[in-house]
């Protein structure tokens, strides 16, 4: 049994030996350390934009009073960030491979740094909703260039597998500390949590500057693809403004007019990208099932996971009336054991095939949502009865956090490590998106109802991910 298993995970990499990615021209810069700098350099900037992406959760309410939102525009807020990710995620991944993987992932950070203070003086609902979506841009620079520095960093095999693990672990970590952090400073002034936030990704910045080591894959010819990355970005900001207005009626003219033109767009890009010498997404990765089972890995985790858990503490306030900061305690009993669960996931990494392990997590992440079924009720008896099925689905988030960045860089050639990062984060934060849309629509017919949603989600999930093997496996 055991040997099976190992040649089923030792066959989930690319079939053609990859050429090992260049790492550059020019001398490394001054005080360049070795690969355990660049594992803490990337974790440290990524734990950071999780924290920033997670902050709304307890800064929203001080945010709105403090411009006098109005409720319609209340939803911008929290998917201004969402929304430069999923339109910048692949654009920044092609770059970061021909252009050079620390060049990004430096101006992401330092980008991010100088946003999140911009956001933090902003005046104005519009001001600041602009703000969240260069803060959106910037973290997707950092996402996705930073997988594609640890391939250049970590031989394959187990310390590229580690190395994955732990930088997915602090992407829980991020989500873990952020409400946290923000919810504390914004009993003071919601403008503090920023502003530590902006300070925390410029030390970031200086820390990586003197750290990383320069690494690219530039394809002959290389250029960036301009019409491709507006085609995409235009077309993610159509389908995320859809996804927006429909929570106030999914039937109404402009929802439906969006959703039309995310769709032609959608097909222009594809148009482009088959069209383009050197494109930002190589088409031919959607006939390998691995990066299919990547893509659909990361949707669903947006979609049934991070959907959920995203309005979990408001539900908690709005149908039980618990206090903002024991919402975000709860949120961090989940978040914080899919961190601790995420570092120590390598060790199934030779045993367990990624996509198995995707598998097993959306499987304990059902069952952790239905023990949560009647909690959040004004009835459901005291907060105890969350804590299994945060228990649960925690152990199940981190098994998902760890495996899906290593199903990223195994399911592509090793020179296109950041496009295959792009494309994994573009499916979850799209997937998120949709998800936060799909739990506020079905929770005025009942928690219960958006929970049910989660949990069957997360059933198709696990078969696509099962479903969806090499095919040189296919025969055994």
């Amino acid at each position: 049994m055991t040997g099976q298993t190992v040649h089923t995970a030792t066959t989930e990499t690319p079939s053609s030996p990859p050429s090992p990615p260049s790492t550059g021209s020019g001398a490394p810069p001054k005080g360049a350390r070795g690969p355990g700098a660049t594992l803490a350099a990337t974790s440290a900037a990524t734990a950071v934009a999780l924290m920033n992406y997670t902050a709304p959760m307890l800064t929203l309410p001080g945010v709105t009073a403090s411009f006098g939102t109005p409720v319609s525009a209340q939803a911008w807020l929290l998917n201004g960030t969402p929304l430069g990710l999923a339109a910048l995620l692949l654009v920044a991944g092609s770059l970061a491979d021909d252009y050079g993987r620390r060049r990004i992932f430096l101006a992401g950070t330092l980008s991010l740094g100088v946003t999140i203070a911009l956001g933090a003086v902003a005046p104005t609902t519009l001001l600041f909703t602009l703000a969240r979506v260069a803060q959106g841009a910037a973290s997707a620079a950092i996402l996705a260039s930073s997988l594609g520095l640890l391939v250049a960093a970590f031989p394959a095999g187990a310390a590229r597998i580690r190395a994955t693990g732990v930088w997915g672990a602090f992407v829980s970590g991020g989500i873990a500390v952020g409400p946290l952090l923000a919810g504390g400073l914004a009993t003071v002034d919601w403008r503090l949590a920023y502003a530590v936030l902006a300070v925390a990704a410029l030390v970031a910045f200086a820390v990586a500057t003197r750290t990383l080591t320069e690494s690219r894959a530039p394809r002959a010819g290389a250029r960036p693809d301009w019409t491709g990355a507006v085609t995409l970005a235009l077309a993610f900001t159509a389908l995320i403004g859809a996804l927006t207005l429909g929570r106030d009626g999914w039937l109404r003219t402009p929802v439906a007019a969006l959703l039309a033109a995310a769709v032609l767009l959608t097909a222009a890009f594809a148009y482009v990208e088959r069209r383009a010498a050197t494109p930002m997404i190589d088409l031919g990765l959607f006939r390998r099932p691995l990066f299919l089972a990547s893509s659909a890995g990361a949707l669903f985790t947006g979609l049934s996971v991070i959907g959920l858990f995203s309005c979990l503490p408001t539900l908690l306030h709005q149908v039980r009336g618990t206090t903002p900061m024991s919402a975000a305690w709860l949120f961090v009993l989940w978040s914080g054991l899919a961190f601790v669960v995420a570092l120590q996931a390598r060790r199934l990494a030779g045993r367990v095939a990624a996509r198995h392990q995707l598998a097993i997590g959306f499987a304990l992440h059902a069952v952790g949502v239905l023990a949560m079924l009647g909690a959040v009720h004004p009835t459901g008896g005291t907060l105890w009865r969350l804590v299994p099925g945060l228990v649960v689905g925690g152990i199940g988030s981190g098994l998902l956090n760890a495996a899906l960045p290593r199903l990223a860089v195994e399911s592509v050639p090793a020179d296109r490590a950041a496009m295959g990062s792009g494309a994994n984060n573009t499916a979850r934060y799209i997937g998120s998106s949709a998800g936060v849309a799909l739990t506020i629509a079905v929770a005025p017919a009942g928690v219960n109802t958006a929970l049910w949603v989660s949990a069957g989600l997360a059933v198709p999930a696990a078969a696509s991910v099962l479903l969806l093997r090499p095919r040189s496996t296919q025969a055994s």
